[in-house]
């Protein structure tokens, strides 16, 4: 993109920025949907006027980067990170889930504007205390962002331009940060949103196993099995023919809807099922489906899209249980929601029809083990312990006074 284009791109996002600030929602039609989200839930927090992002307290994010696997995964490539911002002049940052930057490193130039804003370890960079920016809507959203000049809702950076990329553990999918790449609006290039994607991939490739850190919550070995085993239930995980996947919350999506529909998806079946009416394009989610392809080895059919492998899925484990009517051994399956957070339809709608499920099981049938498995997933679920409680009645049952001291903590709380 040659300068002059991209001097009418700056004066376009200015215009649309004067409108918004003066006329808000009248400039709708003016810029991306993202960014008109982005700015309205700034609006409602802070003034365009912010001079400088809040710092959290130094000691506590210090002890929080050491405590992080990412402190690890930085480590070991920060070499290629220090490089990418040199050679780019950039100012790199990765942060921790509430957009709070744990770790920078810039190039000459943009380091020293990166300070003046408190664009650095400690810097809060969510919407509610800077206003938009591409670390915030990755955030919040979860895909990839790019934030260009006076798109930005704060004026003290119209002149940046940030591109930023989720960041996951590879063990659970949780979405721990994100990686963001920040320089001047003249130095624009088509390819630093793909770049911000390719450090995300470096980072979580170079993570240590979270069940190796303490307080993780999986304990599991690597399946055997040949093909491919899919954990979609409390935290995602999945592994090809014993080896983990690295994807990010979007391609787990696409993978798990695969697994559901064997016969296959017609391009535009699988766009309505992950994005619904929301304005993303076909060709988006044809990238997704192209990095999962290749992170399957190419064991993805198109035309329609079908995965050629066998497949294990925890989600059809618990339903089989289910319909045989072993409560018990369904509610150890089950390790809790779908996919915490999905916004895919067709997944929103299968955790919602699981979750029911399995309450409703244990309405008819309950089981005081498996109820008090249960009330570890929803543990202010009155309804369930009552009706446990009243269906022991009088009988003895190791697991009565727990679930009565659960009833009890759940009313005080």
């Amino acid at each position: 993109m040659g300068r002059e284009e991209l001097q009418t791109r700056r004066l376009d996002a200015v215009r649309a920025w004067t409108t918004f600030v003066e006329l808000g929602d009248a400039a709708e039609s003016l810029v991306r949907p993202e960014i008109m989200q982005s700015w309205q839930l700034s609006q409602a927090a802070i003034t365009p006027d912010v001079v400088e992002a809040p710092l959290s307290d130094e000691g506590d994010t210090a002890a929080y980067w050491r405590a992080t696997p990412l402190q690890t995964a930085v480590e070991r490539v920060e070499s290629d990170l220090k490089r990418t911002a040199e050679d780019g002049d950039l100012v790199i940052a990765v942060t921790d889930p509430q957009t709070r930057i744990l770790w920078t490193y810039g190039g000459r130039v943009m380091r020293r504007k990166a300070e003046t804003v408190n664009f650095v370890p400690g810097g809060r960079w969510d919407e509610a205390s800077v206003g938009t920016n591409a670390l915030a809507i990755s955030m919040r959203t979860g895909d990839p962002s790019m934030v260009f000049s006076a798109e930005h809702y704060a004026s003290m950076v119209h002149n940046w331009v940030c591109w930023a990329a989720p960041v996951h553990d590879p063990v659970t999918g949780d979405q721990i940060g994100v990686i963001d790449l920040s320089t001047t609006w003249d130095r624009t290039h088509p390819i630093g949103l793909a770049t911000a994607r390719v450090m995300a991939r470096l980072i979580e490739s170079a993570m240590p196993r979270s069940r190796d850190w303490p307080g993780s919550r999986l304990g599991s070995i690597a399946p055997d099995e040949p093909g491919l085993t899919l954990s979609l239930l409390g935290s995602a995980e999945a592994w090809l023919d014993g080896e983990r996947l690295l994807l990010n919350r979007r391609q787990t999506e696409v993978l798990a809807l695969l697994t559901m529909h064997p016969e296959g998806l017609s391009l535009e079946q699988l766009h309505a099922l992950v994005y619904g009416d929301q304005p993303v394009t076909l060709s988006t989610l044809k990238a997704e489906v192209s990095h999962l392809r290749s992170a399957l080895g190419g064991q993805l059919a198109s035309r329609p899209y079908r995965l050629t492998m066998p497949t294990r899925v925890d989600v059809d484990e618990v339903l089989a249980h289910l319909r045989r009517g072993e409560v018990r051994a369904a509610v150890a399956a089950y390790a809790g929601d779908l996919l915490p957070g999905t916004e895919a339809p067709a997944l929103m709608e299968l955790a919602e029809y699981l979750a029911v499920s399995v309450r409703e099981a244990l309405l008819a049938q309950p089981d005081p083990t498996a109820v008090l498995r249960y009330t570890e997933l929803a543990p202010y679920d009155d309804q369930v312990i009552e009706n446990c409680l009243a269906w022991l009645g009088e009988r003895e049952h190791p697991a009565k006074a727990l679930l009565k001291g659960r009833l009890a903590a759940g009313r005080r709380g």
